[in-house]
């Protein structure tokens, strides 16, 4: 009996992952318009036949990596509603879990913020609809930290500058630079937390619609 073990098999290639992960590299450097199914199938060192296989059409493809980088979203909301926290811990607590998965799937992350535009309604409902779950939950937590902000209706309003805070990054971080994601996170954490407990609140007069009938003239 030979005392060598039979080295063991590498592990089966997911192929479907693996052209996702290309494409999401692709659609993130070329764009998604500019991206054709050869493209794909070059990136994925696969023939266009095989990649018919798994995918009918880059549109399947794109609301595919959208959809799993949104989901994964949602799951990183859902895991951290679950903690018990004391007030201003969970908005702390979302902005470091979105900045870390941010770094980890920033292609995805590009390919969600820049081209769901491109799916056809129904897909990007979907997309949006789990985007609307993920406002809201920063949202609920911001209040938490100054419930007063909900009562005046500001909060969805401060969510969404909280989001362009973050969610653009990718456009300027250098991820091989002196400031790391963790870093930035901190960064936006304490100027975002200064700012909201400092800011003073005035709820917003309704404003008057402009007259866009016949227009007149000052004498």
């Amino acid at each position: 009996m030979s005392l060598h073990r039979r080295a063991s098999a590498p592990p089966p290639i997911d192929q479907r992952s693996a052209i996702l992960a290309q494409a999401a590299g692709l659609f993130a450097s070329k764009g998604f318009p500019s991206a054709s199914m050869n493209d794909v199938a070059d990136a994925a060192g696969l023939s266009k036949a095989t990649l018919y296989h798994y995918f009918t059409d880059k549109g399947e493809i794109l609301k595919t990596i959208a959809d799993a980088h949104v989901s994964r979203l949602v799951e990183v909301v859902r895991d951290i509603e679950a903690l018990p926290h004391a007030p201003g811990d969970r908005l702390e607590l979302l902005i470091a879990g979105f900045m870390s998965e941010y770094e980890s799937a920033q292609q995805a992350h590009r390919v969600l913020t820049e081209d769901v535009r491109f799916l056809e309604p129904a897909a990007r409902e979907q997309i949006l609809s789990k985007e609307r779950r993920v406002v809201q939950a920063f949202a609920d937590a911001l209040a938490e930290v100054r419930p007063e902000l909900k009562k005046a209706k500001v909060d969805k309003a401060l969510t969404m500058l909280l989001f362009g805070m973050i969610n653009w990054m990718f456009t300027w971080l250098d991820a091989n630079g002196r400031l790391s994601y963790e870093d930035m996170a901190k960064m936006v954490t304490g100027l975002f937390f200064r700012g909201v407990l400092d800011m003073p609140i005035a709820v917003p007069a309704r404003r008057k619609r402009p007259n866009r009938g016949v227009s007149r003239v000052a004498n």
